[in-house]
């Protein structure tokens, strides 16, 4: 399920929670990128030059997200937390390297997010993947709310889409040359879990003006469904039409972000309405 999502979704850098080549500027603002582009790349020649992760400060880049980014290559990020929470090891595990190497295999290069003794690291070599699968529920499900208790007692913490997007805008500092970076996040996600008020939901990502979009369908999805009834103004087809949208979003330089909704596939469809029963049931007794 996750492996069929994320081939769909991979292109020019869209991803879960993903940032694409933010360097497609005109005029001198592609001038000042190509210039900045040319510095790095005569003193990075390859992975290989990076010998730790890169940062002076409180969030660490792995080095080939780091280099990747300098040279403009899509970089796709992913949320954590479905590794510590959302199934037992090695599943997980495996689960989280079969995701990173659909990203590689697009031509793109994963970037996991998480917390790991009070640091964030922005990309996780194999080592850091398998600590966090081991330790499962034990590290922190990490929202923005929790970021600096986290860091603070030098804890582990597992990152949600909203924790990861944090990250990357507070991530900025590495790269401050980078006159493009703007605070745009494209996350691509199965919707909104339907224990949430999912119509009201929508109506204050329009309020904050984000762009929602399905992805091969008309209705927002559920996250466990295919559908929510709630209609979208925007439909996606194929990972061509997902690149063109956060293209023009970000050479229109309108500081807004977009939400793509990819309904789970429909061979799971069965379990998912199994589980959206006993969400509403619950729902419904809770009130």
């Amino acid at each position: 399920m996750a492996g069929d999502a994320a081939r769909d979704a991979v292109a020019d850098g869209v991803g879960w929670g993903g940032f694409n080549d933010y360097g497609r500027g005109h005029g001198s603002e592609r001038c000042r990128l190509g210039q900045f582009r040319a510095a790095l790349a005569a003193t990075l020649t390859t992975v290989e030059d990076f010998k730790d992760y890169i940062g002076s400060g409180h969030v660490k880049i792995a080095p080939e997200v780091y280099d990747a980014l300098a040279r403009g290559k899509a970089v796709v990020a992913l949320e954590s937390t479905i590794i510590s929470h959302g199934m037992p090891y090695p599943q997980n595990f495996r689960t989280a390297k079969e995701v990173e190497a659909i990203v590689r295999d697009n031509g793109a290069i994963p970037a996991t997010i998480a917390i790991l003794d009070g640091t964030p690291y922005i990309g996780l070599n194999d080592e850091q993947l398998e600590r966090l699968a081991v330790l499962g529920r034990k590290v922190r499900k990490t929202a923005r709310r929790d970021i600096a208790y986290v860091v603070a007692a030098g804890g582990n913490g597992a990152t949600t889409v909203l924790h990861l997007c944090f990250l990357l805008l507070s991530s900025r500092h590495f790269i401050r040359s980078y006159r493009t970076w703007k605070d745009s996040v494209a996350v691509i996600s199965a919707g909104v879990k339907s224990i949430l008020d999912i119509p009201r939901t929508l109506e204050y990502l329009e309020t904050h003006g984000v762009t929602v979009a399905t992805y091969k369908a008309d209705e927002f999805p559920a996250f466990f469904t295919e559908s929510s009834g709630c209609k979208v103004p925007c439909r996606l087809d194929n990972p061509e039409d997902s690149a063109k949208l956060i293209n023009a979003n970000l050479n229109l330089k309108l500081g807004s972000g977009i939400l793509i909704a990819v309904p789970i596939p429909k061979e799971y469809s069965a379990s998912g309405n199994i589980i959206e029963s006993a969400i509403q049931k619950a729902v419904q007794e809770a009130m």
